[in-house]
C-alpha cells in the first residue's frame, strides 16, 4: 500500500548563499513504510555529495550555492510504486 497524500509535503526556502537550508517532507503512509528520495529539477539526488544530508525524509544542504537553487521534489518510494510530492523552490540569493 503506498497512499497518495504526503503527510508534509516540501514547503518552499530561501536562504543566504553559504547559509544551511533544510527541506522537510514526511510521505504517505504505506505498507511497507516508504523510504524518502529526493529530486532537483528532476533529476534523483545523490547521497554521494558531502555537503548533502537526507535523513527521515529532511534535505540538508550545508552551505549553500547559488547552484543549489532550483524545484526540489520529494519522493517516497516502496514495493508498491513511487509518489512524487508537490515541488519546492528553493532560492538562494
Amino acid at each position: 500500500v503506498l497512499r497518495d497524500d504526503f503527510r508534509q509535503p516540501p514547503g518552499d526556502v530561501v536562504v543566504a548563499a553559504g547559509e544551511p537550508a533544510v527541506l522537510e517532507c514526511i510521505p504517505p503512509r504505506g505498507h511497507p513504510e516508504p523510504s524518502v528520495s529526493w529530486k532537483k529539477n528532476g533529476a534523483r539526488l545523490s547521497d554521494k555529495d558531502e555537503r548533502l544530508t537526507i535523513r527521515g525524509g529532511k534535505l540538508m544542504l550545508a552551505s549553500t550555492r547559488k547552484s543549489d537553487a532550483g524545484v526540489y521534489v520529494c519522493v517516497a518510494t516502496n514495493v508498491v510504486g513511487e509518489r512524487d510530492s508537490e515541488p519546492a523552490e528553493l532560492v538562494v540569493f
